[in-house]
């Protein structure tokens, strides 16, 4: 299973580029693919092929109308089932003895 997380920004856009993440999320959430949002980017949680596809498509949403895209990606694979998105922070919690902000 792999947990991916990324950012993809226009560049040459202005200083707010929400119109841009608002395009890639919603192909994001409409993926059908485990996802969870942060302000610093979005993490994606499946097989390989799946996640891959959903980056490609995101940078195919902003691709018509942008002449620059910048993109920072993190993956994590490891063998075995789904549900790692929760649960590697689930067990640092339990660690800690606490709820964390996430």
């Amino acid at each position: 299973m792999v947990l991916l997380e990324f950012a993809m920004t226009p560049g040459g856009k202005g200083e707010s580029v929400s119109e841009y993440v608002a395009r890639i999320l919603d192909v994001i959430d409409r993926s059908g693919v485990p996802y969870q949002l942060t302000p610093m980017g979005t993490i994606l949680e499946g097989d390989w092929d799946r996640v891959m596809s959903v980056v490609s498509a995101c940078f195919k949403a902003l691709e018509p109308d942008c002449t620059r895209i910048g993109m920072n990606l993190k993956v994590d694979y490891r063998a075995g089932p789904a549900g790692r998105m929760r649960s590697k922070t689930e067990k640092v919690e339990e660690r800690l003895g606490r709820k964390l902000a996430t």
